[in-house]
């Protein structure tokens, strides 16, 4: 991802460390590292970034309560376009799930799910 300003900044780690609870590993002058658990999500801080769908749509993070999640979302001011709903992916086995989707706060669309 890549912010714009400072206050994109400061969204950026609100977000992700204070709401969701991820932690930032490594920082350097021009950008940080925020660990996901199985994963780093990769932020510059030093271009102008865009803020439009591209080759990546979404994102997903497994969590163990995904309408607890997405309640601390809503009340963080983020808007959660499809609320917590259990859905098949009609794969081989059949993979049941937990899902929510909500906006970040560079635009980005974050799935949050759990195996059921």
């Amino acid at each position: 991802m890549k912010c714009n300003t400072e206050e994109e900044i400061k969204k950026v780690k609100d977000f992700y460390i204070t709401v969701l609870g991820l932690k930032i590993i490594r920082e350097w002058p021009d950008g940080f590292m925020i660990d996901t658990g199985n994963g780093f999500i990769e932020v510059f801080t030093n271009a102008d970034g865009e803020h439009r769908l591209g080759a990546i749509r979404h994102f997903a993070l497994l969590t163990d309560d995904v309408d607890m999640v997405a309640k601390k979302v809503k009340e963080a001011g983020y808007e959660v376009f499809l609320e917590p709903n259990d859905k098949v992916i009609m794969s081989d086995p059949e993979y049941p799930i937990r899902m929510a989707f909500c906006f970040g706060p560079l635009g980005e669309q974050i799935e949050f799910f759990k195996e059921r």
